[in-house]
This record gives structure tokens, C-alpha cells and sequence, in this order.
């Protein structure tokens, strides 16, 4: 042998043989094709709204992604404020409006992560009946013509779309992959070819430090987010220890993450979680925790991923006070 050493060769032939003793279900040996490049919006939390001007910026915000040319979007949640609580009539003005919004961007793809203020009447104080033709998620679903969760390609990459959201017996929500999502997930990421280019988007963050920075007078949000650590509210995944054993062994590049308006990335076991801030901010009434409204863009090329958050100009007509200076960062 020239270029090939005997030792070299023992060594490729080994980690071959052991790549052909994996079972078939563990992992698909199919070759992946090669990631190509493109650019990722993910944009989260819109809160759509006719009130605070909401509408007026989230036409803005589409307006800023559009001028960046992405090849897709993802939509993180919480599309409108709230079709968890609101009555029928204004949850369906909600859902009209921001459709109406969106097609601003029509022509870029757009795929959509549901939230937990997009689960239709889930909350009492709605009014909305378990046997409406649209409660829970269903309203999801028929607005935007797609399941709660799913994959798809595009470019050499695979995308992995969660539903982090499950309705409680007293219609609230944990957040939580359930065990039917499990068993796919598990089934889906043994299905992609090995090394090939991961991202997975959730509303709610799986991996996040936010807890450790709840400030100490936001009692509501503190409160939330101590529960969480004990798994007893949504902040955070509830379940993520069942959860990140799944992503052992594939080439998971970035998961996009939203739900508590904050831009913040944390690096565990070799994968970024990007939470991104939000389009509405503080619900738009300013920053939230320092993160000033907007989206986070990526760059995907040669299966590797580089991202930096994007503001778009808005300005709170009455911002609260934010504990924390505003400075978005770049990754």
C-alpha cells in the first residue's frame, strides 16, 4: 500500500465493520447528500395584535427579513396574542391578522413551530368548548396547513419541527415532548443518514440558562422559572433529560429555541441551543431582559452554521423598564 498505511487501513476497515454492525433501526447508513448554503430566518413570538402598535411592528420586522433574501423562515411560536384566553371572535380576527401580515413574505417558505399561546380556547376563561371544530390544536393545523410536528429537507440539511406544548386535563399545558413525539423523533433521527446536518426548532427552549438571570422583582417570572426546575410549569422543557439522549451519535448543528423572548445561546455537549429574542420584545412594551426586538438569521454552509441576532428599528410607543441594558449579540 502507498498512500494508504496497512495500519491506516486496519483501522478504516474496523470502523467500517463497526459501522456495519449497527443494527438498521439504530442508524440509516444511506450516504447524506452534500449540505449546500443557505440562509435561515428563524423568527419567534410576533404576538400579533391590533393593540400596541403590534401589527404596525410586526409588518416592520417582515419587512427587514424579507429585504434579506432567506432561502426559508421558521416561525418559533406564538404567532398572535392570545388564542389560548381570548374569546372565539377575537382569537379568528387574531388568526385572520396575522395571516393577513404574513403574506408580506409570500414566496419565502415559511414553517411553522406551535406555541403555547397558538393552542385555540386552551384556557377556560376562553369560553371555547372542547367540541369546537377548532379547539386546541386544530386551528393550528387548518391555519397553517401542517402537523404539529414534522421534518423536512432541503439543501443536504434536515429540519426537525417539535410541539413542545401538551394540553392538561385542566387545560393548562405542560411543556413536554409527549411519548408519541418521542417515539417518531427517535424513529426520524434513525431514519437520516449519519453526519448529516441537523437543526431542530422548538417554541420552548430545551437547554437554557434564563432561570439564572430571572430578575430578582420579576416575582411572576421568577416564580415560573424556579417551578420549572422541579418540572412543574412551562419556562423550560420539562422533560429534556428524556429528550437530549435522543440527539446522541448525530450531527445536530443548531437548535432554534423561543418562548421566553431572550437572546442567549447556550453550548451543551457540542450543539448550540439558539434562543432567540422576540419579534414583539416585552410583549411591545420594549426590551425584555436586555434583548431588544427581533429575529435571529442564520448561515448555513458546508454543514456548519453561523448565526447573529437582527434587530429591525422598532420603537415601544410605552416601554417598562427593563432591568437589563439592551445589547443584542452576534455568534
Amino acid at each position: 500500500m502507498s498512500s494508504l498505511t496497512r495500519r491506516n487501513f486496519l483501522s478504516l476497515s474496523a470502523a467500517t465493520s463497526a459501522a456495519l454492525a449497527l443494527p438498521t433501526s439504530a442508524y440509516s447508513l444511506t450516504l447524506p447528500a452534500a449540505p449546500g448554503n443557505l440562509r435561515l430566518i428563524f423568527f419567534t413570538d410576533t404576538h400579533n395584535q391590533p393593540e400596541l402598535n403590534a401589527n404596525e411592528g410586526t409588518t416592520l420586522a417582515f419587512a427587514k427579513i424579507r429585504s434579506l433574501k432567506p432561502d426559508l423562515c421558521i416561525q418559533g411560536g406564538d404567532h398572535a396574542f392570545d388564542l389560548a384566553a381570548a374569546p372565539r371572535d377575537r382569537s379568528l380576527m387574531l388568526l385572520d391578522l396575522y395571516q393577513k401580515t404574513e403574506r408580506s413574505l409570500d414566496g419565502i417558505p415559511i414553517h411553522h413551530v406551535i406555541g403555547n399561546h397558538d393552542v385555540f380556547g386552551r384556557d377556560p376563561a376562553s369560553n371555547i368548548t372542547l367540541t369546537d371544530p377548532l379547539y386546541g390544536k386544530k386551528a393550528f393545523e387548518q391555519t397553517f396547513k401542517t402537523k404539529t410536528y414534522r421534518s423536512f429537507d432541503q439543501a443536504g440539511y434536515h429540519f426537525i419541527l417539535l410541539d413542545s406544548i401538551q394540553i392538561t386535563a385542566d387545560r393548562g399545558f405542560d411543556a413536554m415532548i409527549d411519548d408519541a413525539q418521542l417515539a417518531w423523533l427517535k424513529s426520524d433521527l434513525a431514519a437520516t443518514p449519519i453526519g448529516t446536518p441537523i437543526i431542530i426548532a422548538t417554541h420552548v427552549p430545551i437547554v437554557s440558562a434564563a432561570p439564572q438571570y430571572s430578575p430578582p422583582d420579576d416575582k411572576a417570572a421568577t416564580a415560573i422559572a424556579y417551578q420549572q426546575i422541579t418540572h412543574l410549569h412551562g419556562f423550560l422543557l420539562g422533560n429534556a433529560p428524556t429528550v437530549l439522549p435522543l440527539f446522541h451519535g448525530h450531527n445536530i448543528i443548531a437548535v432554534l429555541q423561543g418562548h421566553t423572548h431572550i437572546n442567549e445561546v447556550v453550548q451543551w455537549q457540542g450543539i448550540p441551543f439558539i434562543t432567540s429574542g422576540a419579534v414583539c420584545g416585552n410583549w411591545w412594551r420594549g426590551s425584555r431582559w436586555g434583548t431588544p426586538e427581533g429575529f435571529t438569521v442564520l448561515e448555513l454552509a458546508n454543514g456548519k452554521a453561523h448565526w447573529h441576532y437582527e434587530t429591525y428599528g422598532w420603537k415601544a410607543t410605552n416601554p417598562l423598564p427593563d432591568p437589563y441594558a439592551s445589547s443584542p449579540t452576534t455568534a
